[in-house]
């Protein structure tokens, strides 16, 4: 087993991994900024670095830094959580180059999933369906586009290859603007990214977003743990998951299961990871490989009983996998709300001193969150502060159980979506199930238009 670990990341995450630590009898290291000094991971775990000032691009973001703690704390492996560098293949490098176990996937793993015309490629070639579209990156050659389109048929989305969180995307109706939207999105891409390669998909009108979560131990074995439905989104950010996805059968979860995990063994895939597809008239198609730790993994782990941080670890220490398919057995239904510290009505982050905080409990309530009475949210990194999860032995008993824990949730002092996710709750299609990925900016869009008609 691994004898001390690097938390390589702040907020939440952080005191999840740090407690799946302690649980196995592993130290830790915090690695904090100089405003995160008050984190209660930072309290909790074994030793503390400070890696610099507030900025992400001088702190989290910082690899010689973050590597510098690895070594003056003599740790054996660095966990990234999710989000800053846990998908930078030159992260996981630099940490397998300087002696250190990186606590994920490969390096050439994370960097064929991060291009995403390469991951597609490499998708399609393991058996995963795709969503139809150029099979390969756009060059100058007009005709040539405006060809490929035709095949595809309108409408379609030019996407960045590096591109990620809905950003670097495009959608084009008609053939008389897809060569100026191929260019604005190279353009972007380039600016955003580094890479100003680009490619071509059919756009679906009306899909669902349903996941797939993966563990492999990079031995030749590998599992599914069922899908979660994330389709609950603004902006392409997530808002609302859950698992098991309503409306999908046990045939549809074994079979698209199953194609997953044979491209793991394919790929030679370590760790945790998430197929996204969207789902459109009952059918996958894949849209890219999440190569870390999800945001929405607890509402997979109360439907399967797994603990996946602790999976991470003991694959990362070189074990093989200790669970077989057949133990995957999904138990009831597990909603997660983000709590965020923004306006539940123009969205505006805001940070400030919470004053007070009250976590809501009862039966299968599960609040994962890093904040407390006198803590100050800083402007500094993502808004979300918390996660409030649910787990029912059924869909309208754990939206039932959410709604009352979302009534009992109080954080004073600042400002949270905590509304907004009532509203959602109470919303009769989320309630019936199945809505596609537009439903709940079409619903803002209305209350809100409402609200100015009514004033």
């Amino acid at each position: 087993m691994l004898d001390k670990v690097v938390i390589a990341n702040r907020g939440e995450i952080a005191l999840r991994i740090l407690r799946a630590c302690h649980a196995l009898g592993i130290r830790t290291v915090a690695v904090h900024s100089t405003v995160d000094r008050n984190l209660k991971h930072v309290a909790m775990a074994d030793e503390s670095v400070c890696i610099g000032p507030a900025p992400s691009s001088d702190s989290y973001l910082n690899m010689a830094s973050i590597i510098a703690a690895a070594e003056v704390t003599d740790a054996q492996a660095i966990h990234p959580g999710y989000g800053f560098l846990s998908e930078n293949a030159d992260f996981a490098e630099r940490v397998e180059q300087s002696g250190f176990i990186f606590i994920g996937p490969r390096a050439e793993t994370i960097r064929l999933m991060g291009d995403k015309v390469e991951a597609i490629r490499a998708m399609k070639e393991a058996g995963v369906p795709c969503v139809p579209g150029s099979g390969g990156p756009l060059g100058d050659d007009n005709a040539a586009n405006i060809k490929i389109a035709r095949e595809i048929g309108y409408p379609i989305i030019v996407k960045a290859a590096g591109g990620g969180g809905g950003r670097g995307m495009r959608v084009v109706h008609t053939e008389a603007h897809l060569n100026a939207a191929i260019q604005t999105t190279k353009s972007e891409a380039k600016a955003a990214f580094g890479n100003d390669m680009v490619y071509m998909e059919k756009f679906l009108e009306n899909p669902r977003h349903v996941e797939i979560q993966v563990l492999a131990d990079g031995q030749g074995n590998a599992i599914h743990l069922g899908e979660r439905d994330c389709s609950m989104q603004r902006r392409h950010q997530k808002v609302v998951e859950e698992a098991p996805a309503p409306g999908i059968t046990v045939e549809q979860r074994a079979e698209i299961g199953k194609v997953c995990v044979e491209a793991c063994i394919r790929i030679g895939y370590r760790g945790a990871g998430t197929f996204e597809f969207l789902y459109e008239n009952g059918r996958f198609y894949f849209i890219e490989m999440n190569t870390r730790i999800q945001v929405e993994h607890p509402v997979t782990e109360l439907v399967t009983g797994i603990d996946l941080v602790r999976e991470q670890l003991m694959i990362a220490a070189g074990r093989k996998l200790s669970i077989k398919q057949s133990d995957i057995v999904l138990d009831g239904h597990a909603i997660e709300c983000r709590i965020n510290a923004e306006d539940p009505e123009t969205f505006m982050p805001c940070p400030g001193l919470i004053q007070h905080f009250h976590a809501p409990g009862g039966p299968g309530v599960r609040v994962d969150s890093h904040i407390y009475e006198g803590y100050r949210v800083p402007p500094n990194y993502d808004s979300m502060i918390g996660k409030l999860i649910v787990h029912g032995p059924d869909r309208d008993t754990a939206i039932a159980r959410m709604r009352v824990a979302l009534s009992e949730m109080v954080v004073d002092g600042i400002k949270t979506n905590i509304p907004l996710q009532q509203r959602i709750l109470s919303d009769a299609g989320f309630q019936q199930g199945g809505m596609n990925i537009h439903y709940l900016e079409k619903r803002l869009k209305e209350q809100k238009e409402k609200t100015i008609s009514i004033v």
